[in-house]
């Protein structure tokens, strides 16, 4: 069987594409590949009829990337340990909003102080000036 030069089509019809997902940590990451075109890679490793450098080269990819998704492929199929694709989804979504619920403690933190420095304001050095205005109502 003579290997045939990658120009973006594939036999099955997948064409490659780009995709937006989101990395580990939660940075926006564009993928330049869709789930099933890298699928149809994986396979091709699987069936060991070229090296995976020889796929890599036929497809015009990096070799580092082939063998990150026969890796990934591998732990979403339970041959291998790690996390799978949706826990490492999982795990970049509960990373953004640890970050985003940080910066919403912050955020009232700083509120807390600046109230709290506010009601010095209406007092006097002594502690016996006239207290806040009472607010009635909503």
């Amino acid at each position: 069987m003579g290997l045939i030069r990658f120009d973006g089509h594939s036999r099955s019809g997948v064409l490659p594409r780009e995709d937006v997902h989101h990395g580990e940590h939660g940075e926006e990451e564009a993928s330049a590949f869709t789930s099933e075109f890298k699928a149809e890679i994986v396979e091709l490793c699987r069936r060991g009829d070229r090296s995976v450098g020889q796929i890599a080269k036929d497809f015009d990819l990096t070799e580092t990337a082939v063998r990150l998704w026969v890796s990934r492929a591998e732990v979403d199929a339970g041959e291998r340990d790690g996390l799978t694709s949706s826990e490492r989804e999982e795990l970049a979504a509960l990373r953004r909003e640890n970050r985003r619920l940080r910066e919403d403690v912050e955020v009232l933190k700083r509120a807390t102080a600046f109230f709290a420095s506010m009601s010095g304001c209406w007092r006097s050095a002594g502690g016996h000036g006239p207290k806040p205005p009472l607010v009635v109502g909503p």
